[in-house]
């Protein structure tokens, strides 16, 4: 197995082409449509992805704002691309030992799916070549380009998709590895030194969303799939060996339905008349609709398309994938044994008007447009002609469970031309010496000082630095505050505030998290109580001091501390008479339920001990 990368980092400079901040915003301004087509590139031949996505015939709907102006629009050029952007992306070529172009020409990439409102991204290549070192592995770096970010997708049906144009025109860095990584853990890994070597340029943007991986995965005896815009890290690597799997299984089929000389029967047959008994599902609906309900055989393929029981890929699901991509909402096909559609034998009707025998498929499609109908069976045929050759190249979706979906055919170099609005750019030696005088720390620079400087143990600094967290580390213990009660704070307790029900995500600035260290140190209130002020804070109490208030942890002094422990420890006399000091656990828990982050959690085993000790050196009676 090959497996590649390419990662996509937002950058926080202002877009790209234009004056507008790059941030997104809920405030929503002037909305329109538009319909896009395909064009040719600059070897005037249309890209085969560009006309997929043109001929689904879907309108778009956009909607400005704030964070976009006229260039957004598409109503008005480009302005002159931005120099701080150029300059993250050129400390990434240096970073990683890439060659700097000599001058930079921007290019028009076609994309027609919605995602541009001028059918296309402009990208521009800025350094080639370079080498990464993760895990004693020299991993090869093709290419570094500076491009536009998309239009933010919020909503849509079949013939209509909603963009919002907050997110396009953001400068994204794209860094494409070589395929020289061989397994789902080392990209994983790759990807984490790549994203903590774009956050020590200081100037990405964090959070859900702004970096996003394309993976390219292959098999021997397979073809290159993209798996494009992925965003849980965590999931790299099950995203990687479900494909490695699911490849394995289409060369598996290839060579079943070779070996039944299995074919695929292009003629559509109109099979509306066994099917209007059908009371019940989407085909039943689309017939009452004044539909129509198309079928196509598939000789050879009876018992492929649901199996194996093992995996959740199916090679129906595979032509249901491109079917729903041509328009319709899925398929039916004769190995659904249970399927609403083709019960109280009107599968057998099919098969008798199809005239197959017990080794031959079929595939049913019915919609209320004839159209959609004729162009999905013809996906399905192509896909099905597909699976006799093994893998195709495809881009899929990423899903939630580590699966993926198709989603277009592969781009290639059809879809490039020359962007006219945006003069060359050179690169001049004065540029790079003044970038390569202020280059930032490496990751593995960043962790070698963090355990020599602070004594933090590995996976500690790991997390710090691969979570991007370096920042805020390093600038909170500049404060004066412990470098334990930080790494405590950013890498256990902030991940572990719940999430909002609505609204942003919780994202408090350093001088809050200061703050909040400053109080716990002050006796304000104990370390153990940083839990429920966070999430005091989180619920949108902007002070600490009104955290503290609202979660009721004002310090407990000597004398309630003695109190409560007194209190406990007559109510548990039996307990402590029977266990002795063995009764400090159960008695610990009674107390710190009352005093939890009102005071120290020693001072507060201390108090109880004595107390403890006090009681079993009175006389008993």
């Amino acid at each position: 197995m090959k497996v590649g990368l390419e990662v996509h980092q937002q950058i926080a400079t202002g877009k790209l082409f234009c004056a507008c901040p790059s941030e997104l915003v809920e405030e929503e301004g002037a909305t329109f449509v538009r319909r896009l087509r395909s064009a040719s590139g600059e070897d005037r031949y249309v890209d085969a992805a560009a006309a997929f996505q043109a001929s689904r015939g879907l309108s778009y709907r956009y909607t400005d704002g704030p964070s976009s102006c006229l260039v957004e629009c598409d109503e008005e050029p480009p302005r002159p691309l931005n120099e701080t952007a150029l300059d993250v992306a050129l400390t990434m070529a240096l970073l990683l030992e890439s060659r700097p172009v000599d001058e930079i020409e921007v290019m028009r990439k076609i994309v027609v799916d919605g995602s541009n409102t001028s059918g296309f991204q402009r990208t521009a290549l800025i350094a080639v070549g370079g080498r990464l070192e993760v895990g004693g592995t020299t991993h090869e770096i093709l290419s570094i380009c500076l491009e536009e970010d998309a239009a933010r997708k919020v909503g849509g049906d079949r013939s209509e998709v909603a963009f919002r144009l907050d997110r396009l025109g953001i400068p994204l860095v794209e860094i494409a590895t070589g395929p020289t990584i061989t397994s789902g853990a080392e990209a994983r890994e790759v990807a984490l030194e790549i994203g903590a070597l774009l956050r020590s340029t200081r100037r990405v943007r964090r959070g859900i969303g702004t970096i996003r991986e394309d993976l390219n995965v292959s098999i021997e005896g397979g073809h290159r799939i993209e798996i494009k815009g992925v965003q849980e890290l965590r999931l790299l690597g099950e995203y990687v060996a479900r494909e490695e799997r699911r490849q394995q299984l289409l060369l598996g089929w290839r060579e079943e339905l070779r070996a039944r000389g299995a074919r695929v029967d292009p003629t559509v047959i109109d099979v509306g008349a066994e099917l209007t008994g059908a009371t019940q599902g989407p085909v039943a609906s689309a017939l009452h609709g004044g539909g129509v309900a198309l079928a196509l055989r598939l000789p050879g393929f009876a018992g492929l398309l649901s199996t194996p029981a093992s995996t959740d890929e199916r090679l129906g699901r595979e032509l249901a994938d491109h079917a729903r991509a041509a328009g319709v909402g899925g398929i039916v096909h004769s190995d659904e044994t249970t399927a609403a559609a083709l019960a109280g034998g009107v599968a057998d009707r099919l098969r008798d008007a199809l005239k197959l025998d017990a080794h031959d498929a079929f595939v049913l499609v019915a919609d209320r447009s004839e159209a959609k109908v004729r162009r999905a069976l013809a996906a399905v045929a192509k896909r099905a002609q597909a699976a006799l050759e093994g893998v195709p190249g495809e881009t899929r979706d990423p899903l939630p469970d580590g699966r993926s979906r198709y989603s277009r055919p592969l781009p290639g170099r059809d879809r490039l031309y020359p962007e006219t609005d945006v003069p060359p750019i050179p690169v001049s030696p004065e540029r790079l010496a003044r970038l390569r005088a202020s280059l930032p720390e490496r990751p593995a620079a960043s962790r070698a000082r963090l355990a020599r400087e602070h004594g933090l143990a590995p996976e500690l600094v790991r997390q710090i630095v691969y979570g991007g967290e370096l920042d805020r580390f390093d600038e909170l213990v500049e404060r004066g505050r412990s470098a334990g009660a930080v790494a405590r704070l950013l890498i256990q307790e902030l991940p572990a505030v719940p999430p909002r029900p609505d609204g942003p995500p919780f994202e408090p600035s350093v001088e809050l998290l200061d703050g909040l260290l400053r109080a716990t140190e002050s006796g304000a209130f104990s370390k153990e109580g940083i839990p429920a002020v966070l999430a005091e804070l989180a619920a949108g109490r902007t002070t600490v001091d009104d955290a503290v208030h609202r979660a009721g942890l004002h310090r407990a002094g000597a004398d309630e501390l003695a109190r409560v422990v007194e209190q406990v420890v007559g109510q548990q006399i039996e307990l402590v008479r029977q266990r002795g000091e063995a009764a400090f656990s159960p008695l610990m828990g009674d107390v710190m339920r009352q005093l939890r982050g009102r005071r120290d959690g020693r001072e507060i085993a201390d108090e109880l001990r004595r107390a403890i000790a006090r009681r079993l050196a009175e006389p008993s009676h």
